[in-house]
């Protein structure tokens, strides 16, 4: 049910799926075994939706806030953070409330400047927390992108951080074949989740996506205050 939801509230609001399944499975497996495969599952699932939404896949405008995702996410992966944890959950905290408030008094200027900044942070916390989701969808955001593309947009930058997690962990042997075959099994329940969200995503308009797209940011913020 969980990775149902994951999937369904991932195809809708373009993002989001860490925030059912990351602490899901780091309860059933473990925090490490569990954001791995958190990781994997999402990587498979962001490859249905970009398919899902190739229409409105805004390349130009999202490989800027892509490249920077990925290579964050290496870095994170890769390497052992020496910040505490609980300083960079206070860290992206701010960088959601000071966000928040950009976005309130439309000041579009300084959201695309803070735009590369926060790709990179997203990715660097997705590296070794197991999710990205508040900086990562205010990075996006700030591309002014319309409904569809913002979610496009967001698959595409979730594809490259997933894909480049699951590779580093894979290498670390933190993901086995029985975990390819487990993310192989829910290849339907990806297809079923996608189209359904996406058919959601179209129905809701401008305005509904928008206050969906804030109440995720808002979960993954309490979620991280959860934490603190």
């Amino acid at each position: 049910m969980a990775v149902a939801a994951a999937f369904t509230l991932s195809a809708s609001a373009g993002f989001g799926g860490s925030l059912i399944l990351v602490p899901t499975l780091a309860l059933v497996l473990g925090t490490k075994s569990g954001v791995a495969m958190a990781a994997l599952l999402l990587a498979a699932n962001n490859v249905v939706k970009v398919f899902a939404y190739r229409e409105t896949l805004p390349y130009r405008k999202a490989v800027p806030v892509i490249v920077l995702v990925g290579a964050g996410t290496f870095l994170g992966a890769k390497l052992l953070v020496s910040a505490p944890e609980r300083a960079v959950t206070i860290a992206v905290i701010l960088s959601f409330v000071v966000a928040f408030l950009v976005e309130s008094l439309d000041l579009t200027r300084f959201r695309r400047l803070g735009s590369p900044l926060l790709a990179f942070a997203s990715g660097a916390t997705s590296g070794f927390s197991g999710t990205s989701g508040p900086l990562k969808g205010l990075a996006v955001r700030g591309l002014d992108l319309d409904r569809l593309h913002l979610v496009g947009a967001l698959s595409m930058a979730s594809l490259v951080g997933d894909v480049t997690k699951t590779a580093v962990w894979t290498d670390a042997a933190l993901l086995n074949g029985g975990d390819y075959l487990i993310a192989l099994v829910c290849v339907p329940l990806m297809l079923v989740a996608t189209f359904m969200g996406r058919r959601f995503n179209k129905k809701i308009g401008e305005r509904g996506y928008t206050g969906l797209f804030w109440t995720v940011m808002v979960g993954y913020t309490g979620r991280l205050l959860a934490g603190l």
